[in-house]
């Protein structure tokens, strides 16, 4: 296991090594950039002094240099414009001109929430959808599993931003929870008290269930269809004749088996889990990376922008890892063949 994860771990640097040269380049396809565009907009506004300092900026940042050299100097591994290595190996994430502030200031925040809110909107579409798959698959056919399935699709088909809309606006008339943010407006800057983990804990209610309704109505659906094919095979109906009960040969066979594509789709759900809620955010005022993300992409700002997607590159690959980890050992069939 210790070499397998050795040899994982390299794979991962290498992945995220293009994956970043890929970012960079993607980045700076557009002409221009932010500040070269400022520079343009006060020329022709005749700011001659503004458009000096924006000019100081490209060169202090090095934006006049070489794309290859600005990209070896972003990663850390090229000397910066002050001589020294400061990237993103050496945890400098750069700086933001959209913000006019370090990339770290700017999404310092925001990089917790967003993890948070996607760890519990994974726990909620798991914690939801298995017990619901299962108790579809056992009674296939039946009022209850008709009901399922109707509430399967309507949960495939309502818009995201919609569903954000009303649930806000009950949880406010029902519950007095304020709309839109992850906390009441008092605690905005506010030191982390009690207090404020249980207004974030209720603000966390919607988006977790506006996210994640998509995909536990989607996990429902295939973890059924998985579990329906699993309980046709020879074995589990041969666990039958031997008189194992039907909760502890499901659980104990079918189950397990019917896991596996759910487990290896952890590395893509973290990931579309933050593409994925960028409306949702926007609509509830959520600070999360997506926003920024887009704001980031449509102003050009290549630091801000290409740090949250090499983020969003490493939740894909330590996703990954995991799945194929709990693949292992979820799977005796997996580790066998490894070996």
């Amino acid at each position: 296991m210790i070499r397998y994860l050795a040899r994982r771990l390299a794979t991962m640097l290498v992945t995220l090594l293009i994956i970043s040269a890929l970012i960079f380049i993607i980045i700076k396809l557009p002409p221009g950039d932010f500040l070269t565009n400022q520079i343009a907009e006060l020329r022709a506004q005749g700011d001659a002094s503004a458009a000096a300092r924006a000019e100081f900026l490209v060169a202090q940042y090095g934006l006049d240099r070489p794309a290859w050299e600005q990209y070896l100097a972003w990663v850390g591994v090229w000397p910066g414009p002050g001589g020294d290595h400061a990237g993103l190996l050496q945890g400098n994430w750069g700086w933001s001109f959209e913000y006019d502030r370090p990339v770290r200031e700017v999404v310092g925040d925001a990089l917790w929430l967003t993890l948070l809110l996607n760890l519990t909107t994974v726990i909620f579409v798991h914690v939801v959808a298995i017990p619901i798959a299962i108790y579809s698959a056992r009674r296939q056919y039946s009022i209850g599993d008709y009901v399922v399935t109707l509430f399967g699709y309507l949960g495939l088909a309502t818009p995201s931003f919609l569903l954000a809309l009303i649930l806000l606006y009950y949880m406010n008339r029902w519950f007095g929870i304020s709309i839109g943010g992850l906390y009441d407006p008092q605690f905005a800057g506010a030191p982390w008290t009690a207090e404020k983990v249980r207004s974030l804990a209720e603000h966390l209610i919607v988006p977790t269930i506006v996210i994640g309704l998509g995909g536990t109505a989607a996990m429902i659906r295939r973890m059924r269809a998985n579990l329906l094919d699993e309980l046709g095979k020879q074995y589990y109906v041969t666990a039958r004749a031997k008189g194992l009960p039907p909760g502890k040969a499901l659980l104990k066979y079918p189950f397990r088996m019917a896991l596996n594509p759910f487990i290896s789709d952890i590395g893509n759900l973290l990931p579309q889990l933050v593409s994925g809620s960028v409306l949702v955010s926007l609509v509830m005022s959520l600070p999360t990376v997506g926003p920024i993300l887009l704001a980031a992409l449509k102003a050009q700002d290549q630091y801000l922008a290409g740090f949250i997607l090499m983020f969003v590159a490493v939740l894909t690959v330590v996703g990954m890892l995991i799945s194929d980890i709990l693949l292992a050992w979820l799977d005796p069939r997996i580790r066998l063949g490894g070996r």
